[in-house]
């Protein structure tokens, strides 16, 4: 599907390099118990892309010989994946922070009932989708019934400790926007987040992550069947901040797909843009990366990055400034 995007072509986004890797993020799968409209990934019940143990080994491999202090976990929905306990238990014995990207519904999942314990169990931070706080435009955006089944996720979390600040783990909620816009105010949009959720259902959360649409793969393919990609584009290009280039994820960050296949980020990995630099292969295993002091290698940019620097800036880790 990507393919036939076209800001795969060269770019005027600065030129960027690399810090030393401190975060890992890593695909286990394509698998996912939902399809959403906003989706980057084109991810859904029907894929059948999933890493296998011998990938999983050569992950642990390269966090025993760096210094990666987060192991951020995606999917998909990542709990799918038949080694993912075994994977997050492998990273917080190595003292790996451990951040799960959860969709909440995959929670009610067959053979998941356990999987809340799971994660407080570990001490594993759940970053949870909710593109809104209104149940109409979550299932507009993500399928019928999912707001309701987001809530009851929401509680039982709780009810396990997370949102309660302190030693707890952590929950963070993410917004995307319904459409081709950016997102608003980060801050301000917590508030309301956290006013109408508590309200209205008594749920209690750390932060929220606003997280600006990425024009590829399921969401850029809706953009351009409705002649608003080149649109799309230009509002992302014209709201950039040279300030927010220091914030952005791919500077400290590795992303890994399913095969084990090495990207700067999750938007590069799913416009199959390996990762470059001096010594790599023209497609990098994370194998054969183990011990490789990557700082200093340029990173892979092209014109959805606008998508990162526009306005407030938006990584995996919410708004930039």
């Amino acid at each position: 599907m990507h393919a036939t995007l076209p800001h795969l072509e060269n770019s005027d986004f600065p030129a960027l390099t690399r810090r030393a890797v401190t975060t890992l993020q890593v695909n286990l799968g394509y698998r996912c118990n939902q399809t959403c409209l906003h989706c980057h990934v084109n991810a859904g019940p029907n894929r059948t892309e999933v890493m296998d143990r011998e990938t999983v080994d050569d992950l642990l491999a390269f966090m025993d010989a760096g210094e990666i202090a987060t192991l951020d976990l995606t999917g998909g929905a990542p709990e799918l994946n038949p080694h993912f306990r075994d994977l997050v238990a492998a990273a917080r014995e190595r003292g790996v922070h451990v951040i799960d990207r959860c969709n909440l519904t995959v929670l009610e999942e067959p053979g998941q009932e356990d999987l809340a314990e799971f994660l407080a169990g570990h001490g594993v931070e759940v970053v949870a989708s909710l593109p809104c706080y209104q149940e109409a435009n979550v299932d507009g955006q993500r399928g019928e019934g999912v707001f309701d089944a987001s809530i009851r996720a929401l509680r039982r979390l709780n009810a396990l400790g997370y949102g309660a600040g302190g030693d707890a783990p952590t929950l963070t909620l993410v917004y995307n926007p319904q459409g081709p816009s950016l997102p608003p105010d980060q801050e301000q949009l917590e508030a309301a987040y956290r006013e109408h959720l508590g309200s209205e259902f008594g749920v209690v959360f750390d932060r929220l992550f606003t997280i600006a649409n990425m024009p590829i793969q399921r969401f850029g393919s809706t953009l351009l069947s409705h002649g608003r990609f080149d649109d799309y584009l230009a509002l992302l290009k014209g709201a950039h901040r040279a300030e927010n280039l220091e914030g952005v994820m791919c500077r400290d960050l590795l992303s890994v797909d399913w095969r084990g296949y090495v990207y700067d980020c999750d938007f590069n990995q799913m416009l199959d843009l390996p990762l470059e630099g001096p010594g790599h292969s023209d497609r990098p295993h994370i194998r054969d990366l183990i011990g490789a002091d990557l700082a200093g290698s340029p990173v892979v940019v092209r014109e959805h990055c606008y998508g990162c620097t526009a306005g407030q800036g938006s990584s995996c880790g919410g708004a930039l400034g």
